[in-house]
């Protein structure tokens, strides 16, 4: 059962780490993560960070201890801009909730935060991308009456890629 959301800190910073490697691996990337727990924490204590987290606590059911809460999932946001609207969009990067607490409200909770921090914050947009396989993440967004971008493709240069970019391009 939710406990609680709240805005991740630097103390979160080494549950919050696994649970960006347990999403790697759910989504067969399980090599991917190279953000350190040191990395981790220094971003959440930064208060210029790019980024923001929402993370949902439960009750430890194995801990011995009636007040014992344990983050079970996590909402990674960061803000954009519409050049269209002239507001700010907020971002969603990151959806994830652990296997054993997915089907308890949860995700749906962490999407409420977020679209009353978009709210609070007037932003004209709240988005985020979905891998195509997801079936079970598309079909949660679909029953949230998200409105589903097929007109978009996106596109990506990573490090190398903005390195080779500027080495060619000229």
């Amino acid at each position: 059962m939710l406990n609680s959301l709240r805005y991740a800190t630097a103390d979160d910073a080494e549950r919050l780490h696994q649970l960006i490697v347990d999403l790697a691996i759910f989504e067969k990337e399980p090599d991917a993560v190279e953000l350190s727990v040191e990395q981790l924490k220094e971003q959440l204590s930064d208060s210029r960070s790019v980024f923001k987290a929402i993370v949902a606590e439960c009750i430890d059911e194995s801990s011995h201890s009636k007040a014992s809460l344990i983050i079970v999932g996590f909402a990674l946001f960061f803000y954009n801009y519409s050049t269209w609207k002239g507001k700010k969009g907020l971002y969603l990067e990151d959806l994830f909730v652990l296997e054993q607490f997915r089907g308890k409200g949860i995700g749906k909770a962490l999407m409420y935060r977020l679209a009353t921090i978009a709210k609070e914050e007037d932003c004209a947009r709240f988005e985020w991308s979905v891998l195509k396989w997801n079936q079970s993440a598309i079909s949660f967004y679909e029953h949230l009456d998200a409105v589903r971008m097929d007109d978009w493709v996106g596109y990506r240069l990573d490090e190398n890629g903005i390195l080779k970019f500027l080495n060619t391009c000229f």
